[in-house]
């Protein structure tokens, strides 16, 4: 009886494992998200003046993005732990092969605006004059809005694929993810306020796993 009790306490410690990653992940990009919209509105008003004068701020919302990218892995790794052999091994490719391009553009894109941040507060001139400045700001705005939010809806539509065929979430979160993927992939205009709908997706799929986890009750 010990032991049947031990494996489930430890089976209940996995989804809220992930229920908690998924939640850091959501907030940490959310506010670095907020915080770059906040000083710099537009990839027109990305100009160096204006991102000098908030340099602390938005070299604040680059140091938030590694450790969401690394809550956004934990949680990815948990889910699949969770799944087990429930996962259909497509899908599961595409899950695992789209999240680690997300983390990876993510990272990519915060480290090239930490460099011009930088560059900007020692060798601005520099950095104006050869051109490097415009191109810098257009890669990190284009793998941003471009090719890790397609990433998102790629890995959207195989979780909630997954989700569907084993029924871990409610049908309505996997609907949800579905249509919420179908707008990121097909826009052809960036709007980030769409974009701030896969965090949130993660979060409230992490909300619904933590609540029932904490339904949950041990056998006496």
């Amino acid at each position: 009886m010990a032991d049947e009790q031990e494996l489930i306490r430890q089976t209940m410690r996995t989804p809220r494992s992930a229920a908690v990653a998924g939640i850091v992940f959501a907030v940490l990009l959310i506010t670095s998200e907020v915080l770059v919209w906040f000083y710099i509105p537009s990839v027109a008003s990305a100009q160096a003046g204006i991102i000098s004068r908030h340099s602390k701020e938005l070299t604040l919302a680059m140091s938030l993005r590694p450790f969401s990218g690394i809550a956004f892995l934990w949680f990815v790794g948990v889910v699949r732990n969770r799944l087990g052999s429930l996962e259909d091994r497509f899908f599961a490719t595409v899950f695992l092969g789209s999240a680690l391009l997300y983390v990876a553009m993510m990272f990519v894109s915060g480290a090239v605006a930490e460099a011009v941040l930088t560059l900007l507060a020692t060798r601005s001139d520099a950095l104006l004059s050869s051109g490097s400045f415009d191109l810098a700001r257009e890669e990190v705005f284009r793998i941003t809005s471009v090719y890790a939010t397609k990433m998102a809806g790629v890995f959207m539509i195989s979780t909630s694929t997954i989700f569907t065929q084993t029924r871990v979430v409610p049908r309505w979160i996997a609907i949800l993810g579905y249509g919420l993927a179908l707008v990121l992939l097909l826009s052809a205009v960036h709007i980030r306020l769409l974009a701030m709908g896969f965090p949130l997706w993660v979060m409230i799929i992490s909300v619904w796993i933590l609540v029932r986890g904490s339904h949950s009750q041990l056998p006496s």
